[in-house]
């Protein structure tokens, strides 16, 4: 049987004009901003104008993600169309599409089949322009910094101390580390330097942490880009780069409106991975999805161990919010692999390699059901290859475990496929007594803190801090920064630091190379493994097969 591809179910959706989609929340056509027909920015005044209490959040998180696919933001868009289908006012609040992925192997990140953001294309691509503005407002400060430098260094900058990077929505290994300021005095002071990829730049994390303006001015004022010869740190705020920056980022900060195939309000705004940032949609965005709909659902990057790690242990921390329910995506696929079935070879029913990749899921549901103490359901995202054995077994495996289950179908059917599954939501939600509880508490030390998520979370014994990683905690706790969460940067593909240790594994130890401050965030960021800032692409990258006509008809985008 042949299937369309996402862009061609895409393409042949009749799209609402965004005035109507905004007129379905009520919103006033003074607060919307189109950019053409089909997207729009509202002004964030809205939020303070609609006079509604909250409505529930909803989490989706997956397991550890494989190259099989899980289908997260899929099973996010469906569900949302699900619970528009018994009757409910909903909201979808989802992260923004890096270029990175888009041209190199994950592709986009707009859901897929019956169950995708639309236009597809423009939120793949340059969508409303925010991610460049934040790599302007980035670059903007790396090239103040540098003139402050060349200009007589009076803040006493060391320039070997200097943390801030200049950052590109690309994933270019060629850029990881150079050397600038060549060709004389009157071109810079050389020196070592290099890119990270935008949606890993400390200023994303400010965009998507922020509530307001003057937060944003706030947390940009407190960015570190360097230290001075006797170690004293310089901000943002030193530099005098706040105004131009907030100048820059003030349009991109107002929550961008998109629609869903079945015509769902869809927010979708700031966009940080989950393995090296801490992977979730703005606050802005949420705070503003929870005022307007009865039922807000939102995902978080990767599986539950970094995204939902990171949205309940950083974002909930910054914002005030708490989920009512969380869903975690399960495909047969993944946990076949999980379960020792190489990729090539996901296609075959296998129940035996099913049931040894079940552990992986059973720790992401005891993560949230025991550490985090709230209700979650397992959606089995259905894919086209998956057998009706392979669904009643994970099915019926789950249920004997007592592990909440349903199907979801939203690939090939939508918002129909996503009914069952929002019915159990809706029943999660209206659970009365809640005791969320984070997995760990902010007067930890920061070694505590990592090593309460090594083991609480990932299911380690704990960690291994090399000497450079123990110096810089050392001197980040003398600073006054002991305080903050931690943004822990890991491998995706494993509970571990080591991507080839797939399923459950046990007696391992993270190993942490690198300790930072995000200052302006308000986390400190922890690298382990073989982590990187700045992606590269791979041997034939999903860019090779996108192409234009003549009438301005994209094809080969996924």
């Amino acid at each position: 049987m042949a299937y369309l591809s996402d862009i061609e179910i895409a393409q042949k959706c009749e799209m609402r004009p965004i005035t109507e989609i905004a007129k379905k929340l009520g919103i006033d056509e003074k607060f919307v901003e189109p950019y053409g027909k089909y997207k729009a920015k509202l002004d964030f005044s809205l939020y303070d104008e609609c006079k509604k209490e909250n409505g529930k959040l909803i989490l989706v998180t997956a397991i550890t993600p494989t190259p099989a696919g899980e289908g997260k933001t899929t099973t996010t868009i469906g569900l949302s169309d699900g619970l528009a289908r018994l009757g409910k006012k909903v909201t979808v609040a989802l992260r923004e599409p890096s270029l990175g992925p888009v041209f190199g192997v994950k592709g986009g990140a707009a859901g897929g089949g019956y169950a995708q953001v639309v236009p597809m294309e423009d939120i793949n691509l340059h969508f409303t322009g925010d991610f460049h503005a934040i790599g302007a407002a980035n670059n903007l400060l790396a090239a103040m910094l540098d003139n402050h430098i060349q200009q007589g260094n009076a803040l006493g900058i060391d320039t070997k101390k200097i943390t801030w990077k200049r950052c590109v929505d690309m994933n270019d290994r060629q850029l990881r580390f150079i050397v600038d300021g060549l060709g004389g005095r009157t071109n810079g002071v050389p020196r070592e330097d290099g890119f990270d990829i935008t949606v890993a730049s400390e200023i994303m994390a400010v965009f998507c942490l922020s509530d307001s303006v003057s937060d944003l001015k706030r947390r940009l004022s407190n960015i570190i880009v360097g230290y001075t010869y006797d170690d004293k740190p310089v901000t943002a705020g030193d530099l005098k780069a706040v105004g131009a920056m907030a100048a820059l980022l003030k349009d991109a900060l107002k929550p961008n409106l998109v629609q869903t195939l079945e015509g769902t309000p869809a927010f979708v705004h700031g966009g940080p991975f989950a393995n090296i940032a801490h992977g979730c949609n703005s606050v802005m965005a949420t705070k503003l999805a929870l005022r307007l709909g009865d039922y807000t659902v939102t995902e978080a990057g990767f599986g539950a161990d970094l995204g939902a790690e990171k949205f309940l242990d950083i974002k909930c921390r910054a914002s005030g919010l708490v989920p009512d329910a969380v869903v975690i995506v399960a495909t047969v696929r993944a946990l076949k692999m999980h379960g020792g079935l190489p990729k090539t070879e996901l296609g075959k029913e296998d129940l035996k390699a099913l049931e040894a990749g079940i552990p992986n899921l059973l720790r992401h549901v005891s993560n949230i059901k025991n550490v985090y103490k709230l209700p979650c359901v397992v959606a089995v995202n259905r894919f086209p290859t998956d057998t009706d054995k392979e669904i009643e077994f994970i099915i019926e495996k789950c249920k004997a475990l007592g592990v909440n289950v349903r199907l979801s179908t939203v690939w090939a059917e939508g918002g129909k496929g996503g009914i069952a599954l929002a019915e159990e939501v809706v029943r999660l939600c209206d659970i009365k007594e809640k005791n969320f509880e984070f997995s760990y508490s902010l007067d930890m030390s920061i070694e505590e803190k990592i090593e309460a998520v090594a083991k609480r979370v990932y299911g380690g014994d704990g960690v291994n801090i090399l000497p450079a990683a123990k110096k810089q905690i050392d001197q980040l706790t003398a600073l006054g920064f002991g305080g903050l969460p931690v943004c822990i940067a890991k491998t995706q593909y494993s509970f571990s630091d080591d991507p080839s240790k797939l399923g459950a594994p046990e007696n391992f130890k993270i190993t942490v190379k690198n300790v930072k401050v995000s200052a302006g965030a308000g986390f400190i960021v922890v690298l382990t493994g073989d982590i990187m800032t700045m992606p590269g692409l791979p041997k034939v990258p999903a860019a090779e097969k996108i192409d234009v006509d003549e009438n301005g008809k994209i094809s080969g985008l996924f």
